[in-house]
């Protein structure tokens, strides 16, 4: 059951901050250990899966859709007895149990142990222009905007699983793709390269990089891509209508970034083969830890291991 949260103070064994794969997996686990969870969705409930039409692989399903494994995740959380709430939280004390969360509804969080499963979000390029036109034809998600794009020439930034996925997702309404990269080489798994290299709606133009996002201001739009040749020097446009940025994610760590252990820009370290962080009574999971696989089933993976955590922690300090 989702609940709308009010000003007050709530108190619970388990308090679990995200919604994604992580979140909803240690939900289940926590409230199968009789820890009465709560659960706090953040500002994307849902995570990352739910700007995702298709995910390939989820264990069961050769594809399933994104917001609708989120739903049923969510469902599932809630038929084992968490109580899933549609806050934010805006800041968190770790210095002493029990640990303490604000609410952006005003509801204090008390709670023994914390799950800390928030996940990461899309990298920008920093580009003024980039951010004039952010919504007006610049996106960080093709999934989510690509409809709005049909038959007209787009441009995606990026070399990886992500970029390669969106350029090829974005060929179903656009009638030409150009992927921009600054080396010669994909890091994108190979059966992705090669569906990419064998659609005929794709051009990629190798060792560029982009130095500004061209358009009108009325209405505003996106005319084009000015883009730089990494080896002469030399300046280029590209006319599009909308331009897709996927060069990666950084882990949404800002609660804890100055508290916890981190590493690698910001993530979360955790004891190996563990979800423990530097605090104890502290777990965390998912793409917020993982720098590495970054994939749904092991952010599933390690919310069972929080909330596994969490049970043996809470057995040992009553």
């Amino acid at each position: 059951m989702k609940v709308k949260s009010m000003s007050q103070t709530r108190y619970t064994k388990t308090l679990i901050i995200g919604s994604g794969p992580a979140g909803y997996t240690a939900a289940v686990y926590a409230s199968r250990a009789m820890l009465a969870p709560i659960l706090v969705q953040g500002i994307e409930p849902g995570g990352q899966l739910t700007t995702t039409t298709e995910v390939e692989n989820w264990p069961g399903d050769t594809e399933v859709q994104g917001p609708d494994l989120m739903s049923r995740m969510e469902a599932h959380a809630g038929a084992m007895g968490t109580e899933v709430i549609s806050d934010i939280i805006l800041d968190i004390d770790l210095h002493k149990r029990p640990f303490t969360a604000k609410g952006d509804s005003g509801t204090v969080y008390s709670a023994d142990s914390v799950i800390l499963a928030t996940g990461a979000r899309a990298k920008w390029l920093g580009l003024p222009s980039e951010q004039r036109f952010k919504g007006f034809g610049v996106s960080a998600c093709a999934t989510c905007d690509g409809f709005f794009y049909r038959g007209e020439e787009l441009v995606i930034v990026g070399g990886g699983n992500t970029a390669v996925e969106e350029a090829l997702f974005l060929t179903n309404f656009a009638s030409k793709v150009t992927l921009i990269h600054r080396r010669d080489e994909l890091r994108a798994e190979k059966i992705l390269q090669d569906r990419l290299f064998k659609n005929p709606k794709i051009e990629t133009v190798w060792f560029h990089e982009v130095l500004e996002i061209l358009g009108t201001d009325t209405p505003l739009g996106v005319e084009a891509t000015r883009l730089k040749n990494v080896k002469t020097g030399e300046i280029t446009d590209v006319p599009c209508k909308g331009v897709f940025i996927a060069i990666g994610h950084a882990p949404a760590s800002e609660l804890v970034n100055n508290v916890l252990e981190t590493h690698n820009g910001g993530y979360v370290k955790v004891e190996a083969g563990t979800t423990r962080t530097s605090i104890p009574g502290v777990f965390a999971a998912g793409d917020l830890t993982d720098h590495v696989y970054r994939q749904a089933v092991t952010s599933a993976a390690m919310g069972c291991m929080a909330a596994l955590d969490a049970e043996k922690f809470l057995a040992g300090n009553n």
